[in-house]
């Protein structure tokens, strides 16, 4: 191996620590990790941003676009109300929730196809008085694995493909993946529905509540000591309910400086705040305590909300890339630019050590918005958060409903027909919705997921820089080593194992981009033709299922599923094992490999 390979190598495995950490954003570790590479003479200058222009990211970048757009079409809303009328039903309504996500996605993207189901699988779960927890990550684990059917269900897919027509001038076509992606979606959906809620059934006796809305996990709030209030003299000791088990004070704010140490027995002062964490049923009960009032987010004098017969209070949940994420509530300032106050912030995890007004805010929390709830719907589209119930809360109404299916619909026959590539025929169908005014340009620009976007751009040299150093070959000659010298499926399998592991800690577009090469330089090695090697890349990528920080979707569903770092792995272990099962043989018998 020679040094450059070892720097690239030296350099992408730092990286892959800094994405598993977690301190700084991937899209900033994969970008940091390109401009590295410059300085040291791994990558090119004149090609450091050839990513920025490649086919894969403006093809994921435009089906962000159009996923997004059928999301707020309403397009679809027909079949999601037939759904609800299975509530008496569940096992029935769990089997159509999932299909439908593990359906949506193998033609969208997989968080858009979960965003969409969402919020029904938490109204159902509500109304049924089933725990989210037994619902939600069934959704969120199909809509991954549908991703596996088609050439744009997920972006390891295009990203494989993409590689492919690079070496060998021509990728894989859009249902090329259907015959491998379809029986695995069948094992993995009737797992999901068979084996998962059995796994996931003794987390509901840990107190979780299951018969009320969204009462999945505690909110952090702040209530106020009105001047004047019957409580002042009292404490905490005294105003405390032994039976009241969903409630915990955290913390007492006097004079703008926080206690949190022997404050049970400190008698009540007006202006004194109350730091609380309790679930969303405790919590509205307090606000009605007269003499207690909610802390605004904000600095405003004005913060309340005025008085009206639409104003409510709606749960959103912050996704990965929302513009809401890596702010605080009060630099939000969303009182005086929407009217919306954010009442209160459910996580998992331990308590806030900040004000409620500085909690920076991550990806997967709850925030309970009050507000006029038009104003909710379109702070939601703003800055990127996804309500958990009332689909009534449209994002637009848009002037064309069934244009954007149309269009995408387009779009898949032109690529499928070979008419066009497919980042072309993508392409013409965003500017379809720009030009039909179905969706505008600014909705166009805040759709797109830019830290994917950067992530994938910065990447894509990095794994080139891999293949011109020889660090790829030298990997690839490892695995043949490992597992080559028993037969071509047992090297399928070790490749596959290999990155399966790496995309439950690193993104998997970053993980498809890396594993590509060294699953072609493989099969190379092995004198074997390269396409199931490169089919098993693409299965391995989307195998993020035993931790929740491999994959979008698994953030999204942990606050409002109350999920713990064990449940993902507890489901996911044995759900990647059913994958391999099929996988392995699927691909040997649609794939033979040849030498």
């Amino acid at each position: 191996m020679t040094a450059a390979s070892l720097t690239a190598l030296t350099i992408l495995g730092v990286a892959m620590v800094l994405f598993v950490r977690g301190t700084w954003r991937h899209d900033v570790v994969a970008f940091g990790a390109l401009m590295a590479a410059v300085c040291v003479g791994v990558v090119d200058a004149d090609r450091a941003l050839r990513g920025f222009g490649h086919p894969a990211v403006f093809t994921v970048a435009a089906v962000l676009v159009i996923s997004r757009a059928l999301q707020i079409s309403g397009a679809l809303d027909g079949i999601a109300e037939r759904l609800a009328r299975l509530e008496q039903r569940p096992g029935l309504q769990l089997a159509a929730l999932t299909g439908l996500a593990t359906g949506l996605s193998t033609v969208m993207n997989n968080v858009g196809a979960l965003a969409l189901v969402m919020p029904l699988a938490m109204e159902t779960s509500a109304r049924s008085g089933r725990p989210p927890s037994r619902v939600l990550l069934p959704i969120a684990f199909g809509a991954i694995l549908g991703g596996l059917g088609t050439l744009i269900g997920t972006p390891p897919n295009l990203v494989v493909s993409l590689y492919r027509a690079e070496r060998l001038g021509e990728g894989f076509a859009m249902f090329e993946y259907l015959p491998l992606g379809l029986p695995i979606a069948l094992a993995g959906g009737a797992f999901l529905l068979g084996a998962a809620p059995r796994l996931l059934a003794g987390r509901d006796r840990e107190g979780r509540p299951t018969a009320v809305a969204f009462e999945v996990e505690k909110y952090v709030t702040e209530l106020r000591v009105a001047h004047g209030s019957r409580l002042i003299g009292q404490t905490l000791a005294e105003l405390a309910d032994p039976a009241e088990r969903d409630l915990e004070v955290l913390g007492l704010v006097r004079s703008e400086v926080p206690l949190f140490q022997s404050i049970f027995h400190l008698p009540l002062r007006p202006g004194d705040v109350l730091v609380l964490r309790a679930h969303s049923r405790t919590f509205e009960r307090l606000a009605r305590i007269p003499g207690l009032e909610h802390v605004p987010t904000t600095t405003d004098a004005d913060a309340e909300p005025a008085a009206s017969a639409e104003t409510g209070v709606v749960e959103v949940v912050v996704p990965v890339g929302s513009r809401m994420e890596g702010r605080t509530p009060r630099s939000l300032r969303l009182h005086t630019r929407m009217g919306i106050n954010i009442l209160a912030i459910g996580r998992r995890g331990r308590p806030f050590a900040d004000r409620l007004g500085d909690v920076v805010l991550r990806a997967g929390d709850v925030l309970l918005l009050q507000g006029d709830r038009e104003k909710i719907a379109e702070t939601s589209q703003t800055y990127g958060c996804l309500p958990l119930a009332e689909r009534d809360l449209r994002m637009t109404k848009p002037r064309h409903r069934h244009l954007p299916a149309l269009l995408f619909l387009a779009a898949i026959a032109l690529t499928a027909t070979h008419a066009l590539p497919v980042h072309i025929a993508f392409g013409l169908a965003v500017v379809g919705l720009v030009v039909s005014q179905s969706f505008t340009i600014r909705q166009l620009y805040e759709t797109i997921d830019w830290s994917v976007i950067v992530l994938l751009a910065a990447m894509i040299p990095l794994g080139e820089a891999l293949e011109t150093t020889g660090a790829t070959a030298a990997i690839a000659g490892w695995l043949a080593g490992s597992g080559g010298g028993a037969g071509a499926i047992p090297a399928l399998a070790l490749l596959l194992a290999t990155t399966a592991l790496l995309t439950n800690f690193v993104n998997n577009a970053a993980t498809a981009v890396v594993m590509a090469p060294i699953g072609f330089e493989l099969a190379t090695e092995l004198h074997w033709d390269p396409d199931p090697f490169l089919m098993a890349v693409t299965v391995g990528a989307s195998c993020a299922f035993v931790t929740p920080i491999g994959h979008q979707n698994s953030v999204l569903i942990m606050g409002p599923g109350g999920y713990s770092f064990g449940d993902f792995a507890r489901v996911g272990l044995p759900l990647t094992l059913v994958v391999f099962a099929v996988a392995i043989p699927a691909i040997a018998l649609l794939w033979p490999p040849t030498r």
